[in-house]
């Protein structure tokens, strides 16, 4: 089953917590056992899976990747100026896939599913697919 999930972002990087929203995608999927995936179709944005207890995570994240990928480096030619938005999607990579068993998500206790805007503020959309298997 295949379902498309919408958000609204607000900063220029952020790393939104969908993992409830993943898991309602899951249930309503009614898949048992199982894989999900989580992709984003977007060239600046990612999907990545982490620790979600402690917020400090998510902003020394954002902290590594905006000094690993500056926003204005001198020497980036792309027209539109998101030349960072585009490495730090790299990076983070589309999709993630999760394991379903006993129709829930098989996360370690202090991961999260996490959709990560690196050009926003903006409304952007992301899939799970569920499959049996």
């Amino acid at each position: 089953m295949l379902q498309k999930l919408t958000l609204k972002t607000f900063n220029r990087d952020e790393m939104r917590d969908v993992t409830e929203e993943v898991r309602a995608a899951v249930a309503k999927s009614g898949i048992t056992d199982g894989i999900a995936m989580i992709y984003s179709p977007h060239t600046t944005a990612g999907i990545t899976i982490n620790e979600n207890a402690d917020p400090d995570v998510k902003h020394d994240v954002l902290l590594r990747l905006d000094e690993v990928y500056p926003w204005n480096h001198p020497k980036y030619l792309h027209a539109e100026g998101n030349t960072a938005s585009h490495l730090k999607a790299i990076t983070t990579g589309t999709s993630q896939t999760v394991i379903i068993q006993n129709g829930r998500l098989v996360l370690g206790r202090w991961q999260g599913i996490y959709f990560c805007e690196f050009d926003g503020p903006r409304d952007r959309e992301y899939y799970v697919k569920t499959m049996e298997g």
